[in-house]
């Protein structure tokens, strides 16, 4: 079974969850204005049929595309590691799965949200989000009292 969060421990998490997905998404960013310029080079060589290649800038450029792609998925890696499924890259769209009356269910975050304000079902996805109820605000040994 996978991990699964209350709202306070999710909601706890958030932050660092959050600052990782913003390094990862950094670090994607950076990987994809590298492979740009990369295949711009490809493009002027091929065009040109050669042209002057600085091969140690071009060594260099590689190096650092390489770099960032594998921060992010390091930091992706990092993320699923924690528990927290990755809906969503680009938008930063985050799901914490929670026990809710025996059923796990899906808090709901997206990027730029304060809180998580949010659950859906697994099969549901984000159309299906719904606001967060009082249910969730207990614990599960609070519920069993």
């Amino acid at each position: 079974m996978s991990k699964t969060f209350t709202l306070n421990e999710a909601q706890t998490l958030l932050p660092v969850v959050e600052a990782l997905l913003r390094k990862g998404q950094a670090a994607g960013g950076r990987a994809g204005e590298l492979d740009s310029e990369m295949q711009e080079l490809s493009q002027r060589i091929f065009l040109f049929g050669g042209t002057h290649v600085n091969v140690v800038v071009a060594a260099r450029r590689k190096a650092e595309y390489d770099k960032s792609v594998q921060e992010a998925k390091d930091t992706l890696a990092e993320i699923e590691a924690i528990g927290v499924q990755i809906k969503d890259f680009e938008q930063g769209l985050l799901d914490f799965p929670c026990l809710l009356e025996g059923k796990t269910v899906l808090l709901c975050w997206k990027l730029g949200e304060k809180e998580i304000g949010f659950w859906h079902a697994p099969e549901d996805g984000f159309a299906g989000r719904k606001p967060l109820d009082s249910r969730f605000g207990k614990t599960e040994r609070e519920r069993l009292n």
